[in-house]
């Protein structure tokens, strides 16, 4: 400050006006403070009444977004945009998604194989080119084949570009603006002014965080009221301007705290829609992330929606949508892939305008290059928009969105739209009526006889078998519903298969009550289905379905038997054998020819069996009685076969222990046991006692198998036979040739069990 005594010399002398010109007002090459010494060095007296003291104030001076040279292209420096976003002082760290894995290893593979080159000198050249092209061809297989879930991921990849990426890339010049101009600005939306090509175009869309830091500020894309009042700012900002809109999406949804709610959330999203749909100027959303529910449609009610490739759009998140329906997260590959919420499925049910192509490894794998095909399609969609007058304008906008969803009874569907619609499922009144389904019956049957007739080729009849047990199949399933739903068992096996999947899960053990449960309502079912309405229908049905498998499963024996010549010719072979030996009317032949058509015979049948085996077949052996084996058997085979006997039922109680089931009820017993204690009570013990006897009852169960009963007995009767005929030291048996009457061919036989293809669609529910 300065302090002047009050007198009137003080006061003489040119005016503070005078003294304060610039060179402009006349004095020219004088500094203003010569000028000022020169005014007050009139008196030494005067010179020590007066004192100037000037402070200024120090500041921390701020680089950004003033940088000294923001514009390279100009000289002195343009500022060109006005934001706090800048680029990232390091690279973002690779992340690795599941299903990429197999691509990291061939990197691994290259890297490795560059770095023994350099190592060691040799030329691994052909070697690291064969390992690129293969690494560049799973790139392209693996991403030309993804799964809805796996966009997803794509979608929120944490290196991929966000918002400002894109916009500093496509714009010359960008503007930031903020404030909702009610006391806050919700940095989860970000908005401004920008030139593409010279034309200014109001920007707005979400923000996310590039790390931990940035997406805690940014509340990970998810903005409050205040954001979308920013937007909406912004809007009638644009729309008195004249300034075209275009808005980017990419959030999981609007934030839901309590906070939002009660400052108005749905309110603020409500007002943006309302007003969006009567701005004057075109608008164009971008969705380049995941755009979820209400929080993306605020800023998305738009003449265009486009959509990168890898992006989705969605009413309720796929693990959201999988906890509502399958009751687990873990159900959300399903859940993504029946909410239809890929640009691709989007573009088929015309929600989405088009979709922006994405570089192999998605968009954070070239964010220059995607960001130029954005700009590319922002201004082709802008030249096409801008050729529309305000009314056809407002009118597309209003149309686009009109016309999702809407159907109208009695006007006929467009066949363009008819083909993207989900066809309906067959209820059960589309049932095949029974007379229909005869004639239809009575047509294949015709085929079938006139093809074994006939040496022709018969693929034909082979596609109407197909074809006609498909039919019949299905048929059987929907009276098997009906049959269901009239006995009134629908909402029992609903709740009970509900209860399975519970207690087959990996977290939550069987409960042994659960089996009989099942039991009981499957011998319910039985019960009942004779008094169901459409019983008769559904016998005739189920006749016919086992009829025409049993004649499938015969062409297949057929096929297998004498499909291969090798196995032809033993068979005739043998059959040659065995007419030679009744037309020489030997009654008893001699050991050697039993022996070599028995081993021709076994070869037969060791063959079909293992084929049968390969197949799925139930295969059996079944041997011949004590009384027809025509073999000496001794003493040391009798214990070996004990021994069989003793480690198959070993082995059989030990596959009864290791059963889901049982042990499902061992690990209940044991954590009984456990809660009980040393002295447990009568209701621990009784418990204790019941999962025991159902243990022993279900082992005992499995044992008790008709094959080991049949080897038990049989081995009893020879072990009999052998204490009656041991004679010798030898031990062996005496020779029963002379006794045995019976065909010198009755040797080990194969019985095929398959049953009828008939499975319950009860126990289909399980």
């Amino acid at each position: 400050m300065a302090t002047l005594p009050h007198s009137p010399a003080a006061l003489t002398g040119p005016k503070a006006s005078d003294l304060l010109r610039s060179s402009s007002s006349g004095i020219s090459g004088i500094p203003l403070r010569t000028l000022g010494r020169k005014q007050l060095a009139g008196s030494s007296s005067r010179a020590r009444d007066l004192s100037i003291v000037a402070k200024v104030r120090k500041v921390k001076k701020h680089e950004y977004p003033w940088p000294d040279d923001p514009d390279p292209n100009v000289k002195g420096g343009v500022l060109s945009h006005l934001s706090h976003f800048k680029p990232m002082k390091e690279r973002p760290k690779p992340v690795t998604l599941d299903f990429e894995k197999p691509l990291v290893d061939l990197e691994r593979k290259i890297i490795d194989v560059r770095k023994m080159a350099n190592d060691t000198g040799l030329d691994f050249t052909d070697q690291i080119v064969s390992l690129e092209n293969k690494y560049q061809q799973a790139l392209k297989d693996l991403y030309t084949h993804l799964t809805p879930i796996q966009r997803v991921n794509i979608a929120r990849h944490p290196n991929r570009p966000t918002f400002l990426d894109h916009v500093f890339s496509i714009t010359e010049k960008f503007v930031e603006l903020h404030g909702d101009r009610a006391g806050y600005d919700d940095p989860a939306i970000v908005t401004g002014i920008g030139t593409i090509d010279g034309k200014r175009y109001m920007f707005m869309g979400h923000q996310k965080g590039r790390n931990t830091k940035e997406n805690i500020m940014r509340n990970f894309g998810m903005p409050t009221p205040h954001g979308y009042r920013k937007a909406l700012r912004m809007m009638y900002y644009a729309d008195h301007h004249g300034f075209p809109i275009v808005t980017f999406i990419d959030t999981p949804g609007a934030f839901a705290d309590l906070k939002s709610e009660e400052l108005g959330q749905g309110e603020a999203i409500a007002h943006n829609l309302r007003t969006m749909f009567g701005l004057k100027v075109p608008i164009i959303s971008i969705v380049i992330g995941e755009g979820g529910s209400g929080g993306a449609l605020a800023i998305g009610c738009a003449n265009k929606l486009l959509m990168l490739e890898n992006a989705v759009f969605y009413v309720a998140s796929p693990e959201a949508c999988a906890a509502i329906l399958w009751k687990t997260a873990k159900a959300s590959p399903k859940a993504a892939e029946k909410l239809k919420i890929t640009a691709n499925e989007l573009c088929k049910l015309q929600i989405c305008d088009g979709i922006i192509p994405e570089p192999l490894g998605g968009a954070h794998a070239d964010p220059s290059w995607t960001s130029q095909q954005i700009k590319k399609a922002i201004i082709e969609s802008m030249d096409e928009l801008t050729k529309l007058d305000t009314e056809n304008l407002l009118k597309h906008r209003n149309l686009k969105f009109r016309k999702l969803g809407g159907f109208q009874e009695g006007i006929p569907i467009d066949p363009k739209r008819k083909v993207n619609m989900k066809k309906k499922e067959e209820s059960v009144s589309g049932k095949i009526p029974v007379i229909e389904l005869e004639n239809e019956v009575e047509k294949v049957k015709k085929q079938i006889f006139k093809a074994m007739e006939s040496s022709a080729d018969n693929k034909p009849s082979e596609l109407a078998l197909d074809e006609m047990i498909t039919k019949l199949k299905r048929e059987v399933d929907l009276e098997f519903s009906e049959a269901i739903n009239s006995i009134g068992l629908g909402d029992r096996i609903s709740m009970l298969r509900e209860e399975f999947r519970k207690s087959n899960s990996e977290q939550q053990l069987m409960h042994p009550s659960l089996m009989d449960k099942i039991e009981k309502l499957k011998n319910e079912f039985d019960q009942g289905l004779s008094t169901a309405p459409n019983y008769g229908n559904l016998k005739y049905k189920l006749d016919m379905l086992n009829e025409f498998s049993k004649v499938k499963m015969n062409e297949k024996l057929k096929e297998i038997i004498m499909g291969r010549p090798e196995r032809k010719e033993k068979i005739e072979e043998l059959k040659a054998e065995i007419q030679k030996l009744r037309a020489s009317g030997i009654e008893n032949p001699d050991r050697e020819t039993k022996e070599r058509i028995g081993r021709m015979k076994r070869e037969i049948d060791v063959e079909l069996a293992n084929d049968l085996k390969s197949l799925g077949f139930d295969v059996e052996v079944v041997k011949p009685s004590t009384k027809q084996d025509d073999e000496q058997v001794s003493l040391p085979e009798l214990k070996a076969k004990v021994e069989t006997l003793k480690e198959e039922t070993n082995k059989k109680i030990e596959d009864a222990i290791n059963s889901p089931h049982i042990k499902n009820m061992i690990q209940l017993l044991k954590v009984e046991v456990a809660k009980a204690g040393t002295t447990p009570d009568p209701t621990a013990r009784n418990k204790i006692e019941a999962l025991e006897n159902q243990i022993k009852q279900r082992v005992a169960a499995a044992v008790s198998s008709p094959d080991l009963k049949e080897k038990h007995v049989q081995l009893s009767v020879e072990v009999s036979k052998t204490v009656e005929s041991l004679g010798g030291l030898d031990g062996t048996f005496k020779d029963a040739d002379q006794n045995n009457n019976g065909s010198p061919h009755d040797d080990s036989r194969v019985e095929i069990n398959y049953g009828a293809n008939r499975v319950s669609s009860l126990n289909g529910h399980f």
